[in-house]
């Protein structure tokens, strides 16, 4: 069984990474790949190889610096030894292959073991003006910075909620960058509530407090508890309008040329669902998982879940649970692992994880998203950007009585049809809903995933379907 074992792994993250660490130590060699041009993930995300711009890892990457070295050196020295994918999207998953794409060709690989590493991305809840051009998701923020050494804006405001909110000021600001202000929608009351649950990981309590601390210090205006009324602008982003409370009536207003916003993270996990991994709501994240034990093995044979594409826990707990479900994975093909430097056994892996899992109850309970923002939402305010969908639509669909379920509401309306599948609007639908029925966020079902879980073009499509060209006239259209 070993011999004719092929095991393949979504992500070069930490996740990725780890998994594929485990394995090539005990004499596999499994294909890994990545969407990203370079190795490291969201969280530890390389500039260009091309070297367009530089900054030290220390600017890059901050505290977290030598764990991003680390993790960088070590898939370097892996990759003699296995198959690396950069640039390639996975999307689509059936049994026994994925198809992805590279450089414009598709390829079909296939696997008798899948890892998938796939990661998180923003959660994004709507507000008017949000469709602007000058505003982007926290995590995009991010990117531009660590990826194209760039600010969104001149002046910036990050909104929303959750520690990337006061990471992303804090790299901002490190770098130069005018942050006119942090605006957090949860309140202070409610951090200071979960500080028990997050004192379990008490350096990464302090580095979270350090960077509030360091915020004020250098004069960054911090608001917590607000609520967010607008990002004020008619060809783009000229400011934002907020108010100090759910029941303030005064509306304050920042001028910015660029606004940043979100509201934590949300798994990625197209490809578990279109692999046919069963699924159950999970109240922590406040969405849908897929079901797994304890192990990181999927209710689907051969395939398996780590990282924050199985439930946001952060980078220390994604390499411990690579590691984990490459554990799980070699006792599955009866192959004994072999011991990696630097790296702990299963009891040890067990032990970080679950006081991880006290902190991330902590970190959630302290930023939650707000809850209640659906109902504030006015009739015209789009929705879903991509088949440009509004409030008002998906309200008079709801009221009609003839959807109480996303999928059918997703029938009837078209949001979640487009570019990105409903992992911009998706949340924010399924809010709606749950807002007009009455119903908890969990009896509205979840969006099912469809292929390509990312837009790809169309040739490759058409090859697939066994048509080897586009004919001429077909080509400008």
């Amino acid at each position: 069984m070993t011999s004719t074992a092929r095991i393949v792994i979504v992500g070069a993250g930490p996740a990725g990474v780890r998994a594929a660490q485990t394995l090539v130590a005990a004499g596999l060699a499994p294909v890994v790949i990545d969407e990203n041009a370079r190795w490291g993930g969201q969280i530890y995300r390389q500039p260009p190889e091309s070297g367009a711009f530089a900054r030290p890892k220390s600017a890059l990457y901050g505290f977290e610096a030598h764990k991003a070295d680390a993790l960088h050196t070590t898939m370097a020295a892996l990759l003699p030894k296995l198959d690396y994918r950069p640039d390639t999207l996975a999307w689509a998953c059936e049994p026994g292959h994925l198809d992805t794409l590279h450089a414009g060709r598709e390829a079909r690989v296939p696997f008798t073991h899948l890892i998938v590493a796939s990661g998180a991305t923003d959660r994004v809840l709507p507000v008017p003006g949000w469709t602007l051009p000058g505003v982007y998701t926290l995590g995009g923020a991010q990117v531009a910075l660590k990826a194209q050494g760039c600010a969104i804006g001149r002046r910036v405001v990050l909104a929303g909620t959750g520690p990337l909110l006061y990471l992303v000021a804090y790299q901002y600001a490190k770098a130069g960058a005018q942050i006119a202000a942090v605006l957090d929608t949860s309140a202070w009351s409610q951090q200071i509530a979960a500080t028990p649950r997050l004192a379990r990981l008490p350096s990464t309590f302090a580095k979270g407090l350090y960077y509030v601390g360091w915020l004020k210090a250098h004069g960054v205006r911090i608001e917590r508890g607000v609520t967010l009324d607008a990002v004020r602008g008619e060809r783009f982003v000229t400011g934002i309008a907020w108010r100090r409370s759910e029941h303030d009536t005064t509306v304050q207003t920042l001028e910015c040329d660029a606004v940043g916003i979100g509201f934590g993270l949300r798994p990625e996990t197209q490809l578990a669902d279109l692999a046919g991994c069963r699924f159950r709501f999970d109240e922590l994240n406040r969405c849908w998982l897929p079901e797994l034990d304890a192990h990181g093995r999927s209710s689907v044979r051969g395939i398996y879940l780590a990282g924050d594409g199985a439930g946001i826990a952060g980078a220390d707990a994604a390499e411990a649970a690579g590691r984990r479900v490459a554990l799980a994975l070699l006792d599955d093909l009866g192959i004994e692992a072999q011991p990696v430097a630097g790296q702990p056994g299963a009891a040890t892996l067990e032990r970080r994880l679950q006081r991880i899992a006290v902190f991330r109850a902590g970190i959630e309970a302290a930023f939650a998203p707000p809850t209640r923002c659906a109902s504030r939402w006015p009739d015209d305010m789009t929705v879903c950007r991509c088949e440009e969908v509004d409030a008002g639509t998906l309200r008079q669909c709801i009221r009609a009585g003839e959807a109480t379920e996303i999928n059918r509401l997703k029938a009837l309306t078209r949001v979640g049809m487009g570019r990105c599948q409903g992992r911009m609007c998706g949340e924010a639908a399924a809010a709606l809903l749950a807002d007009e029925t009455g119903r908890p966020l969990h009896a509205v079902g979840r969006l099912r995933s469809q292929p390509p879980v990312k837009p790809i073009p169309m040739s490759p499509m058409l090859y697939t379907e066994g048509v080897t060209s586009i004919p001429e006239e077909a080509r400008d259209e």
